[in-house]
């Protein structure tokens, strides 16, 4: 029996003779189109929350990528500790424009909840291991150079997992727990 909505659409229209407007609310016709109609709907709310997820992880790639343009060769491992303390302190200024405008005595704005929430996920996430290309060696680097921007592409990268205060452990691509 076919599932998605553009088969069951074809399928009913072929059988109706091109008249859809024919079909009585309750047949097994109109059943199967509005359980086709409901799955492609569900499918294309988990694709969109699964593409807001990856995001992140793509957005801090590309920021990694743009910060070490223009330099050569492999990091060392407090290098790779500097660089992403700079990632997670890169919206400080912004964060501090907004404290500047508020009047004293009222509430945070929801662009300072967003960058403080922000802030302290990635802190709790360095402190146990952020995940991060493995920037140690030429190749590491030189893959992340030719990376052309887009999630698909992540797979080609060998990650790592940053500890603040520890060691640097391989990672997996996806991000899985503390992989």
């Amino acid at each position: 029996m076919a599932k998605s909505l553009d088969k069951v659409h074809k399928k009913v229209h072929k059988k109706k003779g091109g008249r859809m407007d024919s079909l009585h609310v309750n047949s097994r016709d109109a059943k199967r189109l509005r359980a086709a109609s409901a799955r492609e709907e569900k499918l294309s709310r988990l694709m969109d929350a699964a593409a807001r997820v990856n995001q992140v992880y793509v957005e801090r790639i590309a920021w990694f990528k743009s910060a070490l343009e223009g330099s050569v060769g492999a990091l060392t491992e407090e290098e790779l500790r500097v660089l992403t303390r700079s990632f997670i302190d890169r919206e400080d200024a912004q964060l501090e424009e907004a404290k500047a405008q508020r009047r004293p005595g009222r509430p945070r704005t929801k662009i300072e909840e967003d960058i403080i929430m922000r802030k302290d996920d990635e802190e709790r996430e360095f402190k146990s291991g952020f995940w991060i290309p493995d920037l140690r060696d030429d190749e590491g680097r030189l893959k992340l150079d030719r990376w052309a921007g887009d999630w698909g592409g992540l797979h080609t990268l060998n990650f790592i997992r940053v500890v603040r205060d520890g060691d640097i452990k391989p990672s997996s691509f996806p991000p899985k727990g503390l992989s």
